[in-house]
């Protein structure tokens, strides 16, 4: 997990922001706070912002945290999608079960499943990142 803004340029106009995991269940209640903070800070800083992306483990429902920065950023009207991470652990059945599920409770219409172990969903990921930078 993520515990610091790790910063990458992509071009001279893009740049790729990975923020702290909020979730990180292990952590200290203080230091989880602290990472909320950052990414609060960073995604209300006055600066163009092109796309937010909320990162859900498709193994659980949506937890508290997930629901509550989903709301938090669409209630600033900030452009998001929803990744629904390691799919690849789930069934075909459960698959469907949890994007359903996710969509459901976070109020989305797309969420793209994703596996970074084989690589599903990294055409879908890529092809909704430059639609929304202009790649």
């Amino acid at each position: 997990m993520t515990q610091s803004a790790n910063f990458y340029s992509i071009n001279e106009q893009t740049l790729f922001v990975d923020l702290p995991g909020y979730g990180y269940a292990r952590a200290p209640a203080r230091i989880r706070q602290e990472l909320i903070e950052v990414i609060e800070s960073y995604l209300t800083a006055d600066r163009p912002l092109a796309l937010a992306a909320l990162v859900v483990d498709s193994r659980h429902e949506p937890s508290d945290l997930d629901l509550n920065m989903n709301e938090w950023l669409a209630s600033r009207g900030l452009p998001m999608l929803v990744v629904s991470t390691k799919i690849d652990k789930l069934s075909r059945g459960e698959r469907n079960t949890s994007l359903s599920r996710s969509r459901k409770l976070l109020k989305r219409d797309e969420i793209i499943a994703f596996s970074s172990e084989t690589g599903e969903g990294k055409r879908g990921l890529w092809q909704a990142i430059e639609s929304r930078i202009g790649l």
